[in-house]
């Protein structure tokens, strides 16, 4: 009681007074200056707890500010002022990428040693090795151990079989890689639907160009070998025989193309001798017989006359020597200019299966026409081309293309054809005059120059050069 008297004393004195700030802070504190702690009566230092707030809420403040003014360094003295440094603030992007502790403690380290914040693996150099498998974890298996995990390819079915192996077989005929396509057939999991790929791929052949037909031939030769077996392939031969009457109502000549595959596979040894045999006194359908007669035929034209049955598609366009399609072209234009077919003409054209080498076509074209000196041929091959532009058939830059070759190769056509270049002027300019070719074609056209001298035994009359 003693204490406490002396301490309302000096309160009343005014010591400590002036140190307070005036308004309900001193009426708080001076409230608050007794507190009991477990039941017992304690009273603190006056000047002490006065401190103690001060700084307490000096602390407040900063933070507050923290966010906004963590940059500048701000730390309180031993009186409780406020120091503020010189540092100058960072930026906040700078403050992001900055992973010391924003509380103020620790020793300014990064967090977690650098292996902490977003993607970071471990500490820098960190090593990671395969997990041991505990023994005593409680989800451990034994057998687990021996496992062997393996990517598992559904088997397709009949649907899935069609939309996978079509564009397979229709890009095939585009590369020409066989390789390439018992690759990607290895990679599925045919099944059950192994045996219908050679009927899918003589299924789409029949519709497709002969090249293309060839190609199917050495497919199924090379795939006979790594994807499929030879009962494979009798199997679907059994069943294109059996689904003939379905196939024509597409394709008119199924029976005939399909006795040629018969016979094809035959010779490369992939469809047995007796095949044929087989089906002896046993057929109902006049499609399936018609197919059946073929090949037999066809083999045994082999056997007596030498036929290679191996040729039998012929070679596709660009696989075909540049010498054979120059013949070809000539045998065709000699054709049609017996024939005057010009609907013949354009179907055999379009048979070579070679539009990059149509120039050829014009070139052979011209060159007839030239050689030949007769308004008959002129008219006729003018009426060819024609034709021939006006469908398509020959683009206008294959028709560009052979008449710049005839231009460049005048000088020589010259000496076994004296009048070359009267010839090609006039077969230029009706060309010009029916829409074949354009001016700036036209212009190229070369003229051999015309001298003139004069000749003492004629009175000195001018005398043209002639053919």
């Amino acid at each position: 009681r003693q204490t406490l008297n002396e301490a309302h004393d000096m309160l009343n004195a005014g010591d400590l007074r002036d140190s307070f700030p005036s308004g309900d802070e001193d009426n708080t504190f001076t409230g608050n200056v007794d507190n009991e702690i477990n039941g017992n009566w304690i009273l603190a230092p006056t000047g002490s707890i006065h401190e103690a707030r001060l700084k307490a809420k000096v602390k407040r403040r900063l933070r507050k500010n923290s966010s906004r003014d963590s940059g500048r360094g701000d730390s309180l003295s031993d009186n409780g002022d406020v120091v503020r440094s010189v540092v100058p603030p960072t930026s906040p992007k700078g403050k992001l990428l900055n992973r010391r502790s924003r509380m103020g403690k620790g020793r300014g380290l990064p967090k977690k040693g650098g292996a902490g914040g977003k993607g970071v693996w471990g500490t820098p150099g960190q090593v990671y090795d395969e997990d041991k498998v505990d023994v005593k974890d409680p989800n451990y298996d034994a057998e687990q151990e021996n496992c062997i995990y393996e990517t598992v390819v559904l088997p397709l079915d009949e649907e899935t079989f069609e939309k996978t192996v079509t564009p397979i077989v229709q890009e095939y005929f585009e590369h020409g890689d066989a390789n390439e396509v018992a690759e990607l057939l290895a990679e599925l999991n045919l099944g059950s639907m192994r045996g219908d790929v050679p009927m899918l791929a003589v299924s789409l052949a029949l519709e497709a160009k002969a090249s293309h037909r060839e190609l199917t031939s050495r497919l199924l030769s090379e795939l006979c070998e790594c994807v499929l077996t030879a009962a494979d392939v009798e199997a679907s031969f059994h069943k294109l025989l059996k689904e003939l009457p379905d196939l024509v109502l597409d394709t008119p000549g199924a029976p005939q193309i399909l006795g040629q595959f018969i016979a094809r596979a035959v010779a490369d040894n992939i469809l047995p001798k007796s095949f044929i045999d087989g089906y002896k006194g046993r057929v109902d359908c006049e499609y399936a017989r018609a197919a059946l007669d073929r090949a037999a035929v066809l083999l045994r034209m082999s056997r007596w006359t030498g036929l290679r049955i191996d040729s039998l598609w012929g070679s596709g366009g660009g696989q075909r020597p540049v010498n054979q399609l120059i013949k070809e072209v000539n045998l065709l234009l000699k054709e049609y200019l017996l024939s005057g077919d010009t609907v013949e003409a354009e179907r055999c054209l379009r048979e070579l299966e070679v539009p990059h080498f149509h120039h050829e076509f014009v070139y052979e074209a011209v060159i007839m026409v030239l050689e030949s000196k007769g308004n008959r041929t002129l008219q006729m091959i003018l009426q060819l081309l024609k034709s021939f532009c006006a469908s398509t058939v020959i683009t206008v830059d294959q028709l560009r293309r052979g008449f710049e070759r005839v231009y460049l190769d005048m000088a020589d056509l010259s000496i076994d054809v004296p009048c070359a270049y009267s010839l090609l002027e006039q077969f230029v300019e009706q060309s010009f005059d029916a829409g074949v070719i354009d001016k700036k074609l036209r212009d190229l056209c070369p003229c051999r120059g015309r001298k003139r001298f004069i000749s003492e035994g004629d009175g000195g009359r001018l005398k043209l050069e002639s053919c």
